[in-house]
Order: C-alpha cells, then sequence, then structure tokens
C-alpha cells in the first residue's frame, strides 16, 4: 500500500501540537529538578543556629571541620573510583580496536635530530653516551697533483685566444 501524503498545513499542526508536549514536558521536569534540589538540600544541610558564646562557635567550627574532611575523603575515592574507570574503559577500547584489526595510525610528524639526541631520548639523561659519527671513518689522504701554473700577463693569454686562431689553439691544446 502506498502511504497517504498528509498536506503541510497538517504537517504544521503537528509539529506545534509536538513543539507544546515538549514544552510543557520540560518545564515539569525543571519544576520536578527544584523539588529535588530543595529536598536533598533540606535533608543534607541542616539550618544552622550560630551559637552566641565563644566555646560553642568554636565547637561548631570543628563540627564543620571534619564534615569538609569527611567530604574530601569521599571525593578523593570517587575521583580515583572514576580514573580507574576511565582507564580501563581506554584498555577495553583499544582491546577491541585490536581485535577489529582497523585502527587509525597516528600522522607522524618529522623531527630533526641529531644521533646524540636519539641516543638521550631512547637511553635516557642517565647515559651521556657521545656518538661522534666521523671519528670511526677511514681516513684517506688527497694527492694533490702539482701543476704547472703560469704566472704571467693575463692580457697575454687573452690576445692568444682571440680570435680564429685562439679558439682553434683551445680546442687543440684540449685534445
Amino acid at each position: 500500500m502506498a502511504e497517504k501524503k498528509v498536506s503541510t498545513s497538517r504537517k504544521n499542526q503537528i509539529k506545534s501540537l509536538m513543539l507544546q508536549i515538549s514544552q510543557t514536558i520540560l518545564e515539569e521536569e525543571a519544576r520536578e529538578a527544584k523539588r529535588e534540589k530543595i529536598r536533598h538540600m533540606e535533608e543534607n544541610c541542616p539550618s544552622v543556629s550560630i551559637p552566641g558564646t565563644m566555646p560553642d562557635l568554636q565547637e561548631l567550627c570543628r563540627k564543620i571541620h571534619k564534615q569538609i574532611d569527611l567530604l574530601d575523603e569521599e571525593r578523593y575515592d570517587m575521583e580515583n573510583k572514576v580514573n580507574k574507570a576511565d582507564k580501563e574503559i581506554d584498555d577495553l577500547r583499544m582491546k577491541v580496536q585490536d581485535l577489529k584489526g582497523k585502527f587509525k595510525k597516528p600522522a607522524l610528524k618529522r623531527v630533526r635530530m641529531s644521533a646524540d639526541d636519539m641516543l638521550a631520548a631512547l637511553l635516557g639523561s642517565k647515559h651521556k653516551v657521545s656518538l661522534d659519527l666521523r671519528a670511526n671513518l677511514k681516513q684517506v689522504k688527497k694527492e694533490v697533483k702539482e701543476e704547472e701554473k703560469e704566472t704571467g700577463d693575463w692580457r697575454k693569454n687573452i690576445e692568444d685566444k682571440a680570435g680564429m686562431g685562439g679558439r682553434k689553439k683551445m680546442f687543440e691544446g684540449e685534445v
């Protein structure tokens, strides 16, 4: 069966009704949250009667400090539980990715490091290893050829090479 088409006016009417209903539900939830907050505050935070004498004030302060210490301990324990749960979640997520076999490899950045820096990074700062790569290389002595260097007037050389005859001398000299 083909679905019946709904006119745009009917769609808009249904949409406005849905929005009105959702708005009333949201308002009711907000009122309920307010009532819950007030109930919780009355239950856990009784009204404080401030005594007029100094020893009574000191005793009140001691009670408040004890309550603060207890709450800090609870908060610390909760944080540890949450951190432990987060680590377990991450471990399980990694196991799932490993089982799937598909995981994103992070894009590596090029880092320019010398050999000494790499060794320091790998071995830590305890090991001071200085790696001089050039010290282990074989040294080769270059033979210096003594060429006859003509010292003279540079203008004479230019004049000899000038013209067609000079070019011919250059080609004949190379062969």
